[in-house]
């Protein structure tokens, strides 16, 4: 199996919705010329799906789709079809209505002006991606027109996706259903245009998989054999981890999980496809909770935590054989963090998937922590922390004295230095071949501006910095971290 990390290369984490402008747009190519002038070839992202109310990328309404609300209107302007002067007066006021109003309008412009080069073009965006866009045209559809319940709470004959029932969705909600597929369309438009950008100035861009789908989305209202599910489609089980750093009663995460019996008799058909589409977004792939891949934590439906769950085997090896023989060029990342055990660690290192290594979980006094930087490996991914941990500022501001002067001791530095410039001069200086930084560290960012407190629901996932933040100074010094740590 071909090493995933053939040199070593520094990186940032940054969502989109972290950019100035949160979209696709202007800021977005300048975010990968700061990367390059920095001397980082990595762009890591979370998931680009459409998200639920929480607004977490990692419960989404579909496993293929983009977020239209990361689409730039910026860049339709720029293709013509949609007028500069052009806006909603009657949604102003409300942003998701607006940007519906204005990809609506869009689409009318793209009707209207758009080349028969250009046209051809969506018709084949639309034909080559029928086995998810179909389907995921409908899902969203049906779910405005009943009013955004899950799609378990529909009319009987929508939710058990009665023939006759679609095909008259098909025929009288046809424009609709082309709006769908339009925006789609304009995302992975937009998407693959700014990895091509990014890659010829050398910049490889980094997604992230979750490993469990949604329940209310297309996929398993489209796909239900591919879930476990009672006969009227409710969940029996629901996926999550046991209590671990994060959460003293574990986390619930309140996915479905697979029939991998389903699944190795389609061949994995329902995955491959999925990856396919990451394949055409990212250059790096991460597969968050990769542990799921050899066990996953099912926990009964009707408990409230995930205290009372049991471990269930999955079929991992057979998948990764099947994904790695229709992608053998795939670069995936295996999400290893919380209770990892020997079973996982050998899926791992027979595929050759590079783990992570977080530095914020090193400092527990014991000599074989795998954070340790002195038990780093080569073929693996160091940070300071993921979007799920605290700001490296936040996290240094909550040490108590004798964690202190534990780090302090543990990286050899003075009482009083600087920890957070430490940490990450260390994550650099790692021999593992890659090292990403998340932004609120390079901008030297307290908790207030952390991403995601897991188990929480509150006030996650909108955290986005400015462009005068990021000083002259600054990019000077990481440039200086990266050229000295032969990144």
């Amino acid at each position: 199996m071909k090493a995933t990390l053939n040199q070593r290369r520094a990186g940032v984490l940054l969502h989109i919705t972290s950019l100035p402008s949160r979209d696709l747009g202007r800021d977005a190519y300048q975010f990968v010329d700061f990367l390059r002038e920095a001397g980082a070839s990595v762009w890591q992202v979370l998931p680009l799906g459409i998200t639920h109310e929480d607004g977490s990328p990692y419960q989404s309404l579909s496993a293929h789709a983009g977020n239209p609300a990361l689409i730039s209107s910026h860049s339709l302007v720029a293709d013509g079809w949609l007028d500069a002067e052009e806006h909603c007066d009657t949604c102003s006021n409300h942003s998701e209505l607006h940007r519906a109003c204005l990809l609506s309008k869009a689409f009318t412009g793209f009707k209207a002006r758009a080349s028969e080069t250009e046209k051809a073009d969506f018709l084949h965006f639309c034909e080559t991606n029928h086995f998810w866009l179909d389907d995921f045209a409908l899902f969203m559809v049906l779910r405005q027109k009943f009013n955004r319940k899950s799609w378990n709470d529909w009319a009987d004959d929508f939710k058990n996706r009665n023939l006759a029932a679609l095909n008259d969705v098909r025929f009288f909600l046809k424009t609709p259903l082309e709006t769908v597929k339009f925006e789609q369309y304009i995302f992975f438009k937009q998407s693959t245009a700014l990895k091509t950008y990014a890659n010829e100035q050398g910049v490889l861009l980094f997604g992230d998989l979750p490993i469990f789908v949604s329940y209310d989305s297309a996929d398993v209202w489209a796909n239900r054999k591919v879930f476990k599910l009672t006969p009227e489609g409710d969940m029996s089980v629901v996926a999550g981890v046991p209590p671990d750093y994060f959460s003293e009663t574990g986390q619930r995460w309140g996915n479905p999980h697979y029939d991998w019996d389903y699944l190795q008799s389609t061949n994995f058909t329902w995955w491959l496809q999925r990856m396919k589409t990451q394949v055409a977004l990212f250059d790096i792939v991460r597969i968050d909770h990769f542990r799921g891949l050899e066990a996953a934590w099912e926990i009964p439906a009707e408990k409230p935590n995930a205290i009372k769950g049991t471990w269930v085997k999955a079929a991992g090896e057979a998948l990764l054989t099947a994904i790695y023989a229709e992608f053998s060029n795939l670069k995936l990342i295996a999400e290893d963090l919380g209770v990892i055990t020997p079973e996982v660690n050998a899926l791992r290192t027979q595929f050759n998937l590079p783990g992570m290594k977080i530095m914020q979980f090193a400092f527990s006094g014991e000599a074989d922590n795998p954070y340790l930087p002195e038990n780093h490996e080569e073929n693996s991914v160091v940070y300071t922390g993921t979007h799920d941990n605290d700001t490296i500022v936040g996290w240094v501001q909550k040490l108590t004295p004798e964690e202190r002067t534990l780090v302090c001791k543990t990286l050899a530095i003075a009482k009083d230095a600087d920890i957070a410039t430490a940490l990450m001069k260390c994550v650099l200086a790692s021999v593992a071949r890659l090292a990403i930084l998340p932004m609120q560290d390079i901008l030297e960012l307290d908790s207030s501006n952390r991403m995601n407190t897991p188990g929480t629901i509150e006030g996650n996932w909108q955290w986005h910095f400015q462009w005068k933040q990021l000083s002259d100074e600054r990019l000077s010094r990481l440039s200086r971290w990266i050229k000295r740590s032969n990144r």
